[in-house]
């Protein structure tokens, strides 16, 4: 928009209509003041402005109006009947001023003048624009570069920890074997074979993350029996985490047709998230059931919670909660393996959670193939 200041009514109705016959939109001011008033409330890209007026002149209303910071890059030219004198002229510039035109005003070349600063503002604008998106990628990249390094470092991490003391039990094995122990051999067999269970896990989910950045994570779905697959998943559980309990709440009753192995990691991950972000807690709430043709699951649990920003990332790709990854082991990474899982089955995954009062995982994804499955199969 242009603001045309003017103490004279007549320059201001034919400057505008011209201006206005031309595509440009108007707005008008008869005072230095009323223009200064109308510069903080609303947004202008050009001012042209006439230096002659009574109270505050045309200087004068530039230089404050090169104060406000939201006006700051607004650009002025004025126009001058009596004071066409250099040091007039430089006095514009200085004021801020991109051009300085004498009366009477050739309308073409203001026209021209004015169409050529539009052009210029447009590219300008552009190129603000690239800048602040080139701005915005390079911070974008940086952050990415950032967790990655901490990826690595964790995961380094977290893959050493159970191959060592996959070391160490093998050593301790060596030596009951040399003394005959069988039960110690037995023992320390079960406790290699939990880690070694570990490291098969952690390494599982770094190829499943290379095959979701490569698009090549296959799925293969069909229908099984979803109740069945909650039963055998809670008593594996229970084997490995006797002292906790997990409550299955509902029923689904009917085949489902999904990638019964991937459902089955996305449960499992919720489950053991449960257990493991509730210390000294024993219990988890497990509620299915089925709604307007889909499957709903959400795994509740009376742990640590989560704050409303932490909520809001948990799905992301590395993320860990900052007061949590001290204490809890992990790569950041299943729950963006799950989400990825759900979305790749047309559904839905969220979470409601409130900061110490635990947390609600749940996911929804339809019972029947969708349009683009049942065409090929």
């Amino acid at each position: 928009m242009i603001l045309l200041v003017d103490d004279t009514p007549e320059n201001l109705i034919s400057l505008k209509n011209v201006l206005e016959k031309h595509g440009f939109e108007v707005d008008t001011a008869g005072s230095g003041e009323e223009a200064l008033k109308k510069v903080l409330k609303n947004s202008y890209v050009l001012i042209i402005l006439d230096v002659q007026m009574p109270e505050m002149d045309g200087f004068e209303v530039a230089e404050v109006i090169s104060g406000y910071s939201k006006a700051k890059e607004t650009a002025i030219i004025f126009l001058s009947a009596a004071n066409t004198e250099f040091r007039f002229i430089a006095k514009g510039y200085s004021s801020g001023g991109l051009d300085y035109i004498t009366k009477p005003v050739d309308i073409n070349i203001l026209l021209l003048k004015i169409k050529t600063f539009y052009r210029i503002y447009e590219q300008s604008r552009k190129l603000n624009d690239i800048q602040k998106a080139l701005l915005e990628e390079i911070e974008f990249r940086k952050a990415a570069e950032s967790k990655k390094d901490e990826f690595i470092s964790i995961a380094s991490h977290e893959l050493k920890t159970p191959l060592t003391s996959v070391k160490g039990y093998i050593q301790l094995l060596e030596r009951g074997l040399a003394k005959g122990d069988i039960d110690l051999v037995k023992s320390h067999l079960s406790k290699a074979q939990i880690q070694l269970e570990k490291l098969n896990g952690l390494i599982a989910d770094l190829l499943d993350i290379s095959k979701i950045e490569s698009g090549k994570l296959k799925f293969n779905k069909q229908y099984f029996d979803f109740d069945q697959l909650l039963e055998g998943i809670i008593e594996v559980l229970h084997q490995s985490n006797p002292e906790f309990k997990i409550i299955k709440e509902g029923k689904v009753s009917t085949p489902i047709f999904a990638d019964e192995m991937r459902i089955e990691q996305v449960i499992v991950n919720f489950l053991t998230n449960a257990i493991k972000y509730s210390p000294g807690t024993c219990e988890a709430k497990l509620n299915v059931r089925l709604q307007n043709k889909e499957l709903y699951l959400g795994v509740r649990d009376y742990g640590i919670g989560m704050r409303p920003e932490q909520v809001q990332r948990v799905f992301e790709k590395f993320y860990r909660v900052e007061e949590t990854s001290q204490r809890f082991q992990g790569l950041g990474i299943g729950l963006y393996i799950s989400s990825e899982i759900i979305k790749r089955h047309g559904g839905q995954i969220n979470v409601k959670s409130n900061y110490g009062e635990g947390s609600e995982f749940y996911f929804t994804i339809p019972i029947e193939p969708l349009v683009a499955e049942a065409d090929t199969n």
